[in-house]
């Protein structure tokens, strides 16, 4: 994650603001909030701020692909694309143990925990894949992403500045 990161300060560093920043890294897979809130650290923005723009910039893709992405890959599916979507619902399935087990409370874990692989895009793919309720869905990969934030804040402006890198 440290390198995609990178990626980003170095193509919009000087080009956008600090804020701007942190949002389009929030926007995307794998690195989502907590490369946003990681980069805010770097860039030395306040907790409050990275925290913020982080979330929202992570949850601002989470609707469509609710509300979308089965249309979007049913499409897909016609193309020469087909490969490529049936690795990504493959690899949601493989995940998606946990939400169908516990449902909800999984689909909580399984965003609120950041481990490599999990988070707000994967989750919503999931629920989307296993037919979730969008509105139970939504709230619940909002709250797992605040809990993500909170624990990746806790790494990024706590411990990192009690044991000096910071």
């Amino acid at each position: 994650m440290q390198s995609i990161i990178d990626f980003f300060l170095s193509v919009l560093s000087g080009k956008v603001s600090k804020d701007m920043i942190v949002f389009i890294v929030s926007l995307f897979p794998i690195v989502e909030l907590r490369g946003g809130i990681i980069t805010g650290y770097a860039l030395n923005l306040s907790l409050f701020r990275s925290f913020i723009i982080a979330y929202i910039g992570n949850l601002l893709p989470i609707p469509i692909i609710l509300l979308l992405i089965h249309h979007i890959f049913r499409f897909l599916k016609k193309t020469r694309y087909r490969k490529i979507v049936d690795f990504f619902e493959n690899k949601a399935m493989k995940k998606s143990g946990q939400v169908q087990k516990y449902g909800y409370w999984g689909l909580f874990l399984f965003v609120a925990i950041p481990l490599p692989g999990t988070g707000a895009w994967t989750g919503a793919l999931v629920a989307n894949l296993l037919g979730l309720d969008f509105k139970k869905s939504m709230l619940t990969i909002a709250a797992g992403v605040f809990a993500a934030g909170v624990i990746v804040s806790i790494f990024s402006f706590g411990l990192l500045n009690m044991i000096g890198i910071g």
